[in-house]
């Protein structure tokens, strides 16, 4: 299975393809992106990251979408969901667990809350009585207000790789 496209009003979301590598290697080699999502990242980092989204599809039978601006085509981020099998202490629960990332020129524009919409009404659809988890770092105000917004509610922190960030639930719709 290949991630399903997704046509929202400004955006595509769609599969991860070969040529979109760069933008997303640059995107998260960038310290605005990535500071709270553990610094930043080399090329063969990147590519390890990259290179397993779509193992996410043909295993789970849901992953990450690349988010394409429709106007302009650019690569502006990529979210979606996983099981990711974290270190993280408490467990997170048998759920989806939520995740984006944008390139900062992207910031403030409301592409995420746009990408965002279009997932998890994808996954209520097609992912029924599942629920949805996250983790954010507690600094992260812009991301923790993403997802309030779209009904994810804290339930506790948890420790990750020695710092402590804040899991939140989203409840099955």
């Amino acid at each position: 299975m290949i991630a399903p496209r997704i046509e929202t009003e400004r955006l595509i979301l769609r599969e991860f393809r070969r040529e979109d590598f760069d933008a997303f290697c640059a995107m998260l080699a960038d310290p605005g992106v990535t500071r709270f999502m553990g610094g930043v990242l080399d090329r063969v980092a990147a590519w390890d990251k990259f290179a397993r989204v779509p193992g996410y599809w043909v295993l789970l039978g849901f992953g990450f979408w690349m988010i394409e601006e429709k106007a302009s085509g650019r690569i502006l981020g990529n979210l979606g969901f996983s099981l990711f099998e974290r270190d993280i202490q408490p467990a997170l629960p048998d759920i989806p667990e939520g995740g984006w990332v944008f390139d900062r020129a992207a910031h403030g524009k409301g592409f995420a809350s746009e990408a965002l919409a279009a997932a998890l009404a994808w996954g209520d659809a097609n992912l029924p009585n599942r629920g949805y988890c996250c983790i954010i770092a507690p600094e992260n105000t812009a991301s923790l207000e993403l997802a309030k917004k779209f009904g994810f509610a804290e339930t506790g922190r948890a420790s990750m790789r020695g710092a402590e960030t804040v899991v939140l639930e989203r409840p099955p719709f």
